[in-house]
């Protein structure tokens, strides 16, 4: 599986997460000042959406100081579904009914043990079709298409 992983800043966290992530047998493409180019959070996010939205990355992964500007920027591109995940158990919860395809972070409230922990159940848990959250996605994608079409 390739993954897209990106962040403002290079950090020991970023560094942690990329070599788990290797380690676990991903392909990694870096963005941003993971990959030596200083952009800012905005761009590094819609770099990852983008790549994730076009298939040419599974999943993506995404830093920044506390994790909520990458995410927001990450969702405006259309069929991203970025969740900010600060604890395994709501990793999981993203997985499982939201059918999150990118995990986003904080660089400042997560501890690697943490992040690992994170990464442990986004990698272990899939979206489990169902018609509750079948028909939340749907609205979701209604949503999108309703102000993406404007």
């Amino acid at each position: 599986m390739k993954l897209a992983i990106g962040s403002d800043e290079r950090t020991h966290l970023t560094d942690t997460v990329v070599e788990e992530v290797k380690k676990r047998g991903y392909e990694v493409e870096l963005y941003g000042p993971l990959a030596g180019r200083n952009e800012y959070w905005p761009e590094v996010a819609r770099q990852v959406a983008e790549k994730v939205a076009a298939g040419e990355a599974e999943e993506g992964i995404l830093f920044c100081w506390t994790g909520t500007g990458i995410s927001l920027a990450a969702n405006k591109v259309p069929g991203i579904r970025a969740a900010l995940c600060g604890d395994a158990e709501t990793a999981r919860g993203a997985r499982l009914w939201n059918h999150a395809n990118i995990l986003c972070m904080s660089l400042r409230a997560t501890p690697e043990v943490v992040a690992k922990e994170i990464l442990d159940k986004w990698f272990d848990t899939q979206y489990q079709p169902n018609e509750v959250d079948d028909t939340c996605l749907a609205q979701v994608e209604a949503i999108e298409q309703k102000y993406s079409s404007e």
